[in-house]
């Protein structure tokens, strides 16, 4: 239920107060971080967005990588973030039995549209993108799409040059939105804030579906496809990367690109490439 989802604010504290609460166990004990930690965590509740001058210094000083970002046990009101913690200074027991194998997701914006469906240059773009899918040799374990119709239209295209017998599902929660508020802001993009509220839940709640480690019994590197759009595309990537999510309106993608994220066992996440269209003439080529 993406309504349970935490707000723009608290998307970033797990990953955010990771560095702090690492400095703060280091200089003061675990008793202090977990001070600071629900400290920070009330005053996040109350709906400050900045915290007092003090604990901003702390916040500022550069970010380490939580390698346990997509722990269930590290969402917020819990102490899941403190064992993380503890977990990595070797304080406590390693974590559970975890796979060797990695996630690769390849995720499609949609083709061009015009009034939702696609024109006839976007279904050629469409075309382009399954032939590049079908040209990398992987074997595809699913397809998930967004239900609205120029990402179905894009999918039902991209399917066509792949093989049968994959595992596809249309999904809600990857239609089209608005993240959180971009900063800086947009003159030409400005939503009601009741906006950003409600698709920022579903559209977070999505990137707690899809991206995650290999369960412990993947036998293999797996291979999906999520054909969605570009600003949930974008957002994925901030939030993948641990990036502040507000960032996801300064790059663009173009239509029917192709944006490669590898979740490896270990928890780091990389990023292959961004938006590549390389596989599309430069004539044919479409963003807006």
């Amino acid at each position: 239920n993406f309504q349970s989802i935490p707000s723009a604010n608290q998307v970033q504290f797990p990953v955010q107060m990771a560095s702090v609460l690492r400095k703060c166990a280091a200089l003061f004990g675990t008793a202090a971080a977990f001070g600071v930690y629900r400290y920070c965590q009330r005053r996040l509740e109350d709906g400050h967005s900045h915290l007092s001058d003090g604990l901003r210094l702390l916040w500022d000083w550069p970010a380490r990588w939580n390698s346990n970002w997509d722990d269930v046990g590290t969402g917020l009101g819990g102490i899941g973030g403190i064992l993380s913690l503890l977990r990595q200074r070797g304080l406590v027991g390693a974590a559970a039995e975890q796979s060797r194998f990695s996630r690769h997701l390849l995720l499609v914006r949609h083709a061009q549209y015009e009034q939702e469906c696609l024109t006839a240059l976007g279904r050629e773009q469409a075309s382009l993108t399954g032939q590049r899918l079908r040209e990398l040799n992987v074997r595809f374990r699913a397809l998930r799409y967004s239900t609205m119709t120029r990402a179905r239209e894009t999918a039902e295209a991209i399917l066509r040059h792949l093989p049968q017998g994959l595992d596809v599902e249309p999904c809600r929660l990857l239609e089209e939105g608005a993240p959180v508020p971009p900063e800086p802001p947009a003159a030409n993009y400005q939503p009601p804030p009741e906006t950003f509220t409600q698709d920022g839940r579903r559209i977070e709640s999505a990137f707690r579906r899809f991206f995650h480690r290999a369960a412990p019994d993947q036998q293999s590197d797996s291979y999906e496809l999520l054909v969605c759009h570009a600003n949930v595309i974008r957002y994925f990537v901030c939030r993948a990367l641990q990036l502040p999510p507000e960032a996801w309106l300064r790059f663009s993608l173009d239509h029917a690109s192709i944006t490669w994220v590898t979740i490896r066992p270990s928890g780091r996440v990389a990023v292959r490439y961004v938006g590549n269209s390389g596989h599309i003439p430069a004539d044919k080529c479409t963003y807006l």
